[in-house]
């Protein structure tokens, strides 16, 4: 009986991807995982997450990433909500899986543990018992596992904006780096950058200020 765990990276950011992964393992690979103290990636440094991703990637039976690009956020944000995004990429991904999992663990981001369960069933035909918790990253190793597959993907994706666009920082809103990215970007081109999701207040308050500028620069004229 295989059980895969899923989670993500880049959920909130204002620059670049969401990341999801999931990873497929028998009761002893698992065991296997907490060996190599897999934990959370969030409780672990950089180097700790590299050092672990591709052990992990050999230890399991399977994994799979779905890279979503700010312009697919977009774009599926004009119809749905990110929670509903989500659950297809999960579906999605354990439809690409070699083996189907006889039990999933996510972690929900939905309020309600349960509905992101229900979610998930609309978009996996597979006869499958699915936990949906919160903190289920911190809990359960094989979601662990995810998370550190995610995170790490994600931070190779942030490094090639870096290689195109200089030092966009995390990419997260509470980053200064990121934002004195984003306003220099649009004080120059008076557009987003093109790795910046479009609708996401950090981003619209970004435009608002170049804009509101303009206005005001236009009023003396007047």
């Amino acid at each position: 009986m295989f059980t895969a765990g899923v989670d993500e990276a880049g959920r909130g950011p204002a620059l670049g991807p969401m990341v999801l992964a999931t990873v497929l393992a028998s009761k002893e690979q698992e065991e296997k995982l907490w060996e190599m103290k897999v934990r959370d990636s969030k409780l672990l440094k950089r180097e700790e997450r590299e050092r672990l991703e591709g052990k992990i990637k050999n230890a399991v039976e399977d994994f799979a990433v779905a890279v979503v690009l700010p312009e697919e956020l977009d774009c599926l944000m004009d119809r749905k909500s990110l929670n509903e995004i989500e659950a297809m990429k999960v579906g999605a991904m354990l439809n690409s899986l070699k083996k189907k999992p006889a039990v999933l663990i996510v972690d929900s981001p939905d309020l309600i543990e349960g509905n992101f369960a229900k979610r998930i069933k609309k978009y996996f035909g597979g006869d499958v018992v699915i936990r949906a918790e919160h903190f289920a990253d911190r809990n359960h190793t094989v979601v662990s596992a995810a998370s550190i597959i995610a995170k790490v993907a994600r931070d190779r994706e942030i490094e090639k904006l870096k290689r195109e666009f200089g030092d966009i920082g995390s990419g997260y809103s509470h980053d200064p780096k990121t934002i004195e990215f984003i306003e220099s970007y649009v004080s120059v081109h008076s557009r987003l950058p093109p790795c910046a999701r479009k609708n996401w207040q950090t981003n619209m308050n970004a435009l608002d200020k170049k804009f509101q500028k303009k206005l005001g620069e236009c009023d003396g004229f007047f």
